[in-house]
């Protein structure tokens, strides 16, 4: 579902905001919120406000001119030159250097600054930069993607030391790093989560190398850690759990996990070979049915073998050879033709590969093995899908049945079918198997003419198609499987390739080698005796397409049981939502059902191989962490608050923090609201951002405008240039009414606004402006506040510095994500985001910068960068770079401390992510000052599982919420968890539908030496702040805001990168491509076109609420 909803899943589906409607809007379930993104300009980011610089070039520290190089941060002009030298000693005699300016600004960090800690108003304090550099030679670094520190060629002053890179840089790694990586098959991953990136398991060499020179620092490093450098490949292993928490009240859950006794079997595992050499599973599975059919009893010595559809078979025991050929023969169903059925003929070579050991497998379990032994995973997940997928429809690791549940139409010729989730997983309790229910789209079995009058929601037997048409129907249609309805009994089937350019009136095809062409129309009358009626239709072209075989529409009917693997509308989206939503205790009841249905124990498969499966859910020990009490504003009459249940509100408080609002104005899009009706929404809104602590002026720089949807370009600049005028500066706010069906307006306001006019806005659907609800209201003020630069809230324990390993010391928490195309958008770029936390010790405040990239690449490329400037040499940036900057001048204070939290990583991506962005956080802090790298706590964030939790007694209303869910809270670090590593599923939100998710955080490098308790409830107070909602949310607020600036940097791109995906993309400047997609004709080495910039006001707020 991730990918067909134009984002994300829907963060939103367990928690409700304000804002637009469906499908880019808050304000209810399963509903993502308003467009949300953060950054416009390829990596370029937030940044404090414009400022002179010495000499005059350059807007800001990260401004400076837009050059040329890819989807990224441009080589900048920065005041006292490159930021490097802003961070370390000058390379010439400085000219004048002032507070907070000057080459040693990062080394001079004590006494600099405001200190915040008490400041909640005006938390922002701009920090001249008027240093200007001497000229000198330049810097004479290396090159490309090599990283660390430029070394000095001019000026004593730079203190000296080893260059710092090589401290954990492997030789040749960005060449290694770089280049594109085979898809490598892995085992106990969600096979959704692990289809959107390009990123293959490294070898263990690879990895136990590249760890040992991540770690290994420099002597007289002022790193804060004490993490030992590892030294073999014990330094392979993520941080062991550092005991189980013991916060909050303990209580009983059930998971949807269910016990699987290890067999004590002898496996093996044998290479299958056969040819001719097909591409279907299906067809191989049943090449190898037909063998094990013929030969179970003689050849294969009685045993009963798994097969994974591809090359590999298993089997509980020795077969009776080592290596064998069979020949097989298929012959093909009966079509009804009365002719003779095809007969193919194949050659199947079974030879031994290895025996599968169960033992590391079980040592692993037992905690006395760090590596989780992949292929006797991989092994008892096949054996275990053999059965279901004789009988059930297999898609990744679900199974559908249109008998499973009942079907629903989504509309446009698609309907859902329910299934379920099944893996096998490592756990504390030992294996176990996770089952979920599942629902997906499928094309329906109509008729063509049937599902094109659905697609395109009218009568297509009276007029010819538009070409907007016949475009909508060849993407719907394209590999799609029909089969002949006009030859009686004989049902034979062939798969689309595409649509005839002519109608089936004009459509002629040759009829012997002479080139005598025939009329489709009649060739259908003479040999079929059938007379076409929609002749003004094309046909359908079938079969190869160099040589392609006609048939028309009206003999066609689509064959059942294909998945739509397309993206889905926004209509079709909310169907399938309804249909997948279920109460808890309903969800469990099916799952304990299909678990029944299954009949594991029943299994020939299971009992072949010695797989015992409970059939009772694991019952698991939680707690439910305290909700953090939140500080609001002393002149309100409630100056902080204690969340009840995941949820309060604004009554009787005031934002900690109000923006201020005095220059503004609102355009209407919707042509069935009134002016008048317009005014007195604004006039209501703008009452209620005062009421909540803003200062807000009631009166617009102009009265309330109506614009066209189709000039929105035209009429947005038109009315801007005269408000300016008006007013004398720029504008704090634009208010925006928009209709609820409003295509790419919302879009390209947000285009237009965030990077050409310079203004934040706040969109609202004409539905709210009649409702006028003061929830409604409250709850778009809270947005507002923050866009303008205001703070909602902080955590009472942060302002009171009681917050373990972040209060102690200046503490910067990162989150990132990318977000990648929607399927069938088959070569446009993914979307990388990063945010970071800019006000300590309070960290409620998050800057954020995106960059395009290379085709469902999920590696960050520009974390860390280097570029060649013509006249200053080697430049080192990149968003790490750009944003520990930030947070120095916000702050006054260089991080101590690191914590990145990293969302979208499926488990067969943890070691090359980590490999990957760690090395670029550490560059990205040896550039900026010899010796320093702070300790990082790595922590990758995941929503895309299967494992739901249930209260143990879903009638006690001490154990669930109003919607029947467990308790926002409910943390679980025992049995279901990783047998040994740093894990925790967390449930921090209240449901409102539905059965609720819960995050599953897993630490994959910790140098700040967490412990359970303090990792756990830090990530559960952060929750409560996100600032768009007064909820707690489902996952941690920075890594929710990078999403969301991920998800709207779409917008910033041109058409047809954003909805046609005919652009090619590839590897980032400099780095030398990562790989791409399976399902892509990028070019490794095409430039992706960068996103462009945002304007320097919109960059130093969070306008991406």
């Amino acid at each position: 579902m991730r990918k067909a909803t134009g984002g994300r899943e829907g963060y939103e589906q367990q928690e409700g905001s304000g804002g637009r409607g469906r499908g880019r809007g808050g304000g209810g379930a399963q509903q993502q919120q308003q467009g949300g993104g953060y950054q416009g300009g390829g990596g370029r980011g937030w940044a404090p406000q414009q400022q002179q610089a010495g000499g005059g070039q350059g807007r800001g520290s990260y401004g400076g001119g837009r050059g040329n190089q890819r989807g990224g941060m441009a080589p900048q002009q920065y005041y006292g030159g490159a930021p490097e030298q802003m961070y370390q000693q000058g390379r010439g005699a400085p000219q004048q250097q002032q507070r907070s300016g000057g080459p040693s600004e990062y080394n001079q960090m004590q006494g600099r600054g405001p200190q915040q800690q008490q400041q909640y108003p005006q938390h922002q304090q701009q920090h001249p930069q008027q240093f200007q550099q001497a000229r000198g030679p330049p810097p004479q670094g290396r090159g490309g993607s090599q990283g660390g520190l430029v070394p000095s060629s001019g000026g004593p002053s730079r203190p000296s030391g080893p260059d710092l890179h090589q401290a954990f840089q492997a030789p040749r790694q960005a060449e290694m790093m770089t280049q594109p990586m085979p898809h490598v098959k892995s085992t106990v991953i969600d096979s959704e989560a692990s289809s959107s990136s390009s990123i293959s398991e490294p070898t263990s060499l690879q990895v136990t190398q590249q760890f040992q020179q991540l770690s290994v620092q420099e002597e007289g490093s002022s790193s804060e850690t004490d993490q030992p450098n590892p030294s073999s490949s014990k330094a392979l292993k993520f941080p062991l759990r550092p005991g189980r928490g013991t916060t909050g009240s303990r209580c009983i859950v059930k998971a949807n996990h269910f016990f699987a006794e290890l067999p004590d079997k002898d496996l093996h595992h044998y290479d299958v070979s056969i040819t001719p050499e097909v591409t279907s599973r299906g067809v191989n599975r049943a090449v190898m049915k037909e063998l094990v059919k013929l030969y179970q009893a003689s050849l294969l010595g009685n045993r009963l073998p798994a097969y994974d559809g591809r090359k590999s078979l298993y089997t509980a025991g020795a077969l009776p050879f080592q290596a064998r050929e069979f020949k097989i023969t298929l012959i093909d169903d009966d079509d009804g033709s009365g002719n003779a059925r095809r007969e193919r003929d194949f050659k199947v070579v079974i030879k031994y590969a290895a025996r599968a050991d169960l033992q590391h497998l079980d040592m692993f379990l037992r905690g006395r093995q760090a590596d989780s032994p992949q292929e006797a995973l991989q092994v008892l997940d096949i054996v275990l899908r053999e059965m279901p997928t004789s009988r059930f429809s297999p898609v990744g690791r679900s199974f559908y049945s249109p008998n499973i549940g009942t079907k629903q139409p989504l509309g446009e010729g698609l309907e859902s079918w329910r299934g379920f989730y099944q893996s096998i997983r490592p756990t504390q309790m030992g294996l176990s198997l996770n089952i979920d229910m599942s629902s997906t789209a499928f094309i329906e079995p109509l008729p063509v003419i049937d599902f094109i009058s659905q697609l395109l929601n009218k009568d297509i037997s009276s007029r010819p198609l538009s070409d907007a048409d016949r475009v909508k129907i060849k993407k719907a249609l394209r590999g799609v499987k029909v089969e002949v309805t006009h030859r009686g009994n004989m049902r034979r089937k062939y798969r689309i390739s595409g649509l005839t350019s002519q109608t089936t009136r004009e459509l002629t095809f040759p009829v012997d080698d002479r080139g005598t062409m025939k009329l489709v129309v009649e060739y259908f009358s003479e040999t079929y005796g059938f007379s076409i009626q929609n002749i003004q239709l094309p046909c359908l072209q079938v079969g190869n397409p160099q040589r392609p075989n006609y048939l028309p529409m009206e003999v066609c009917k689509i064959v059942e049981g294909q998945r739509y693997s397309k993206r889905l509308n926004e209509r079709q989206i909310t169907a399938l939502l309804k249909v997948t939503c279920q109460r808890p205790s309903d969800r469990e009841a099916d799952i304990m059902r299909t678990v029944r249905h299954n009949g594991y124990d029943r299994d020939p498969y299971a009992q072949e191989f010695g797989i015992k499966i409970s059939d009772k859910m694991a019952s698991v020990e939680a707690r439910i962490l305290p909700p953090p009490r939140l500080k609001y504003h002393e002149t309100g009459r409630e100056r902080d608050c204690l969340p009840q249940v995941g949820q309060w509100n604004m009554m009787n408080k005031k934002m900690v923090n109000g923006g201020v609002v005095n220059y503004w104005m609102c355009v209407n899009f919707t042509r069935n609201v009134p002016v008048n009706a317009a005014n007195g929404f604004c006039y209501e809104l703008a009452q209620m951002c005062s009421v909540s602590g803003m200062q807000f002026n009631p009166e617009p720089v102009l009265p309330a405008f109506t614009a066209r949807s189709d000039q929105v370009e035209k009429m947005l600049k038109a009315r801007f240039k005269e408000a300016m005028a008006r007013a004398q500066r720029e504008l704090d706010l634009l208010i925006v009414i928009l209709p609820e069906n409003n295509g790419s307006l919302y879009g390209d306001l947000k285009r237009i606004c965030e990077t050409d006019l310079g203004i934040v806005s706040q969109c609202c659907l004409a539905k709210h402006v009649f409702k006028m609800s003061k929830q409604y209201l409250a709850n778009v003020a809270l947005k507002i506040n923050v866009k303008v630069g205001g703070r909602n809230t902080v955590l009472v324990d942060a302002l009171s510095r009681r917050i373990p390993l972040v209060s102690d010391r200046p503490t910067i928490i990162f989150g990132a994500d990318v977000t990648h195309p929607h399927p069938g958008e088959d070569s446009s770029p993914s979307i990388a985001a990063v945010v970071a936390s800019q006000d300590w010790p309070e960290v409620t405040k998050y800057a954020g910068l995106v960059c395009a990239q290379a085709h469902r690449q999920e590696l960050i490329q520009d974390l860390y960068k280097t570029w060649e400037d013509p006249t200053k040499g080697t430049i080192k940036g990149g968003m790490i770079k750009e944003l520990l900057i930030s947070f120095r001048r916000a702050t006054g204070q260089k991080p101590q401390r690191i914590i990145f939290y990293r969302d979208g990583v499926s488990e067969g991506q943890f070691y090359q992510v980590l490999l990957y962005e760690l090395d670029a956080i550490r560059k990205a802090c040896a550039s900026l000052e010899a010796n320093y790298q702070p300790p990082v706590t790595f922590v990758v964030v995941q929503k895309r599982h299967h494992t739901r939790l249930f209260a143990n007694n879903h009638r006690d209303r001490n154990q669930v919420d109003r919607s029947g869910n467990i308790l926002p809270g409910t943390v679980v670090d025992s049995k279901i968890c990783h047998p040994t590593e740093f894990d925790f599923y967390l449930c921090s939100h209240a449901g409102i539908q539905g059965t609720s998710r819960p995050a599953h955080y897993h630490v994959l490098w910790d140098e700040n030496k967490f412990s359970a308790d303090g990792l756990q409830s830090l990530t559960n107070n952060l929750c409560y702040t996100y600032a768009r909602c007064t909820r707690s949310v489902s996952i941690v607020p920075p890594a929710y805001y990078a999403h969301l600036a991920a998800f709207r940097a779409r917008f910033y791109m041109e058409p047809d990168t954003s909805d046609t995906g005919s652009m090619t993309s590839g590897a980032p400047a400099g780095r030398g491509g990562m790989g791409v997609g399976r399902n892509t004709r990028a070019q490794v080495n095409a430039a992706v076109r960068p996103l462009p910039a945002l304007k320097e006001n919109v960059k130093r707020v969070m306008f991406y609420c």
